[in-house]
């Protein structure tokens, strides 16, 4: 009897497995169905409150505050909807497999920001925001809702520039922490940064610009458009940095409060040192010589958009040897003759000046034979001899290997 009663206990057990299983997935489409009718009704009405908010006359300035308040409550009531359909209705239907790629993918990326919450709070609330706002505006592109995707682009491309600004300035937050910063994570913010900038360029300005809500854009039009030679195809090391650096100049139209200068001159300064190393590692000569095409670019760049715009300096005789760097370089740029050459003549030796540059033996030796290509020194029997016709005649030897 204990025997038998066991196998139908079981046999129950399996029978009522089968039984609920059925029955969740009878009930995922109506979940779904209830989550997302309100989800629509939730989006209606911030779409109702952005526009009353933004449409303020003189007249109505009186009740600013009172559809400030009415627009931040739609607003969170809108995350919690769409909080709930990832919760309730993706993960059933991905534990059910039942999934499409697209509910894999999002479920996934929604784990991976919840679990920044313990450890970066600020950067964890603007991430999980962004990526709500995003997986209902890539939906109703996909269900092909023009009319509704029209009403709510206006909110959706203000509400992400907002968000994009706010994680930026986390990062800078959180790399302004030395005490508890450490290398890997200090590289893990680099590659948000400028993983963030490229998703706001590629996404959300191509919005703004055509709704004539972004003032900046006369200013980066020619960066914007050498971009777009990066986002398509392979990109290797080279390509990476470069890109990455067309992106750091249009932060600093764009997001001058959010990427503030120290931080972008971290950035800059982590581009220059793996186009060094790129130098130094780079297989055979061609890939050599594109990668000091790029250092020479970034110099200008870094020196262009950073460093030429910098108030404050730490100590006041990098700022006096930085201006007459500078003066120097204008100097080149007014001249006629030979303005490529001169520059990199310039950039080379500056680059000498740097510590990281000259602990590595093997970039020494590269920047050298620079000069001497560039005619700017001339090569005797184991030595670099600097020649009578340049603006360091009188100066020290400088000897090679």
């Amino acid at each position: 009897m204990e025997e038998r009663s066991l196998r139908l206990a079981k046999t129950d057990g399996a029978f009522f497995t089968k039984i609920t299983s059925t029955i969740t997935k009878i009930l995922i489409p109506t979940k779904i169905g209830i989550n997302g009718m309100l989800i629509s009704m939730k989006r209606n009405n911030v779409i109702k409150a952005y526009t009353e908010l933004n449409s303020i006359n003189e007249k109505k300035k009186s009740n600013k505050e009172t559809l400030e308040k009415k627009y931040e409550n739609a607003f969170i009531l809108y995350l919690e909807a769409l909080d709930k359909y990832i919760m309730e209705s993706t993960y059933k239907k991905v534990k059910n497999r039942t999934a499409t790629s697209f509910e894999e993918q999002a479920l996934s990326k929604y784990y991976n920001i919840v679990h920044l919450k313990e450890k970066q709070y600020l950067e964890y609330k603007h991430k999980k925001q962004l990526f709500l706002i995003d997986l209902d505006y890539e939906s109703l592109k996909i269900s092909n809702k023009e009319r509704v995707l029209e009403k709510y682009e206006e909110f959706y491309a203000d509400k992400m520039n907002s968000l994009y600004k706010g994680i930026l300035k986390s990062y800078s937050i959180q790399l302004a922490d030395k005490v508890n910063q450490n290398e890997e994570n200090k590289i893990r913010i680099y590659n948000e940064i400028f993983e963030n900038l490229e998703k706001y360029v590629t996404n959300i300005l191509p919005i703004r610009i055509e709704m004539g809500t972004e003032p900046e854009y006369k200013e980066i039009v020619e960066d914007y458009e050498k971009l777009f030679n990066f986002l398509t195809g392979k990109l290797d090391k080279t390509d990476i940095i470069e890109k990455r650096m067309i992106l750091l100049g249009i932060s600093r139209k764009l997001f001058t409060h959010s990427l503030p200068l120290v931080v972008a001159e971290q950035c800059y300064e982590k581009l220059l040192q793996e186009t060094r190393n790129l130098i130094v590692n780079s297989p055979n000569k061609k890939k050599q010589e594109m990668a000091y095409d790029l250092i020479i670019a970034l110099i200008e760049d870094y020196n262009v958009k950073v460093l030429s715009t910098k108030i404050y300096w730490e100590k006041t005789e990098d700022k006096d040897k930085y201006k007459i760097f500078w003066e120097e370089y204008q100097g080149i740029q007014n001249s006629k003759n030979n303005v490529k050459d001169k520059k990199q003549i310039l950039f080379i030796h500056e680059e000498l000046k740097n510590n990281d540059v000259t602990k590595n033996k093997k970039l020494v030796k590269f920047y050298k034979n620079k000069l001497i290509e560039l005619g700017e020194i001339r090569k005797l029997k184991n030595t670099y001899v600097i020649s009578s016709n340049v603006r360091l005649t009188g100066k020290k030897v400088l000897k090679g290997n």
